[in-house]
């Protein structure tokens, strides 16, 4: 665990504000046809994991707008996210499985809360079938009082999930061995931001941390997380660069603090 003492979920605040996502939704809806213009793709598969009680409805907005840009984008059809046992584990890696084997290349993964929690994982198993991860607002501290939901969560799954008790899932906090993003927001009423920040990795520096404003539950639909997105998935293989804060993007962009 880290900072286990330190660590705390949202202050009641910006949990009670998260119904700020409407107006993020209704962005994302005006600039819907401006943000065909955001860098396009190069085909390749990107699968999308939704958050903690979420299902592929949320993540739908995203994964429309990354088949206009050219990438073929794929939910991960198991239905809500709500249940976590070996069994879910192995249809999540079946999946990512029958998605490369179909594509015959890399796949990208981006995951929404929980989902980017599974993303990384996904990533650390098979990190030869991975191009990149990106996660939205993620736990990934290996510490569970960052998030609001941890109570809900353990009612359900129980303080350690099956997995887990398998001695799987216990380095959430390290980055798997391809570019990953953790895009976060200081605003967060779900998850603190400090619990989604990521540090550098010892075996390798793709890792970055974008902070933008928005909320929680507007993270997948939030135009500025919409050009974070485009941007890192529109990189060349193997040609990872950090996301450029500059110009226009110095006013919403910022990188998070490490300490």
């Amino acid at each position: 665990m880290t900072a286990a003492t330190a660590a705390r979920p949202p202050s009641l605040f910006w949990t009670l504000t998260e119904g700020r996502a409407v107006f993020e939704l209704g962005s994302f809806a005006i600039l819907r046809r401006a943000m065909r213009a955001l860098p396009k793709g190069d085909g390749h598969p990107v699968l999308v994991l939704p958050g903690f009680l979420a299902s592929d409805r949320s993540t739908r907005p995203l994964r429309r707008l990354l088949d206009d840009l050219g990438y073929e984008s794929f939910g991960w059809g198991l239905g809500q996210n709500v249940k976590f046992d070996e069994h879910r584990e192995r249809q999540m890696m079946e999946l990512l499985e029958s998605i490369h084997d179909r594509a015959q290349q890399k796949i990208s993964i981006v995951g929404w809360s929980l989902g980017g929690v599974f993303a990384r994982e996904m990533a650390k198993i098979h990190p030869d079938k991975v191009r990149q991860v990106m996660s939205l607002g993620s736990p990934i501290s290996n510490n569970r009082n960052h998030s609001s939901a941890r109570h809900v969560f353990e009612a359900i799954n129980g303080s350690e999930t099956q997995p887990e008790a398998e001695g799987r899932y216990a380095k959430l906090h390290e980055a798997p061995p391809v570019p990953t993003t953790s895009i976060l927001t200081k605003t967060d009423g779900v998850v603190a931001w400090r619990g989604s920040v990521q540090h550098p990795a010892d075996h390798h520096s793709e890792t970055e941390n974008i902070v933008v404003p928005a909320s929680h539950v507007g993270l997948g639909v939030n135009p500025l997380v919409m050009v974070a997105i485009a941007d890192r998935l529109a990189q060349a293989e193997g040609e990872w660069a950090p996301f450029d804060r500059s110009g226009w993007r110095s006013a919403f962009y910022s990188d998070a603090p490490l300490d």
